[in-house]
């Protein structure tokens, strides 16, 4: 007996543009609003990122009242305020420590020992849950993207500050900034060089 072969889908060159190689960080956004919907249609995308043992800890705060705005700001770097400001929505990416708890529902055939066994090492939880969610907010980016909306991710901030601000008596923890939206005038930089494919690539 053979083994079925099974083709994966293949993104045509619309799709490719889309999410790579005409997609660009935005610095400024247009006032056009962002719905509800096109949020949750992220989240529906961005939830089937890879991460260890399924363990799902990325976490998002959507960030679009004016009050929000007035408690986020002030722990963002000066340089990054303006641009916050002006998007409609800021996602604040975060990884939940305690992500473990649910590890006997996502992953039931080993959960309850791998709960337990975190349980007893904060170290480790720590560990797995921002490696995780790093690889969760690749996958948010793509997502924002696919939607049709545009993305200026941040690492310019207060973690600490932010984390007090917003998450205190929880076991939420800042990774990542992420202004959404659509483009508004003059949004882009010049695009800057890449590395060329024989300086990265090595074959073994």
């Amino acid at each position: 007996m053979t083994a079925t072969q099974t083709r994966l889908p293949v993104l045509d060159e619309t799709g490719r543009s889309a999410l790579f190689t005409a997609a660009r960080t935005v610095n400024n956004f247009a006032d056009t609003p962002v719905s509800d919907e096109e949020l949750r249609s992220i989240w529906e995308l961005a939830r089937w990122s890879p991460s260890a043992a399924n363990s799902q800890p990325l976490r998002v705060l959507f960030v679009r009242t004016e009050e929000g705005k007035a408690r986020l700001l002030p722990h963002l770097a000066e340089g990054n305020r303006t641009k916050s400001a002006q998007a409609p929505v800021v996602a604040v990416l975060a990884h939940d420590v305690d992500f473990h708890e649910h590890m006997p529902r996502v992953f039931p055939m080993a959960g309850e020992s791998l709960r337990d066994g975190l349980a007893q090492d904060e170290s480790a939880r720590v560990g797995m849950s921002s490696y995780s969610a790093a690889l969760q907010t690749g996958v948010f980016l793509l997502a924002v993207r696919s939607v049709g909306l545009a993305a200026g991710p941040m690492n310019g901030f207060d973690h600490a500050g932010l984390d007090a601000e917003f998450f205190a008596g929880t076991n939420w923890r800042s990774q990542l900034v992420v202004n959404i939206g659509h483009p508004g005038a003059d949004p882009y930089f010049d695009r800057l060089p890449r590395l060329e494919l024989d300086e990265v690539i090595a074959w073994a």
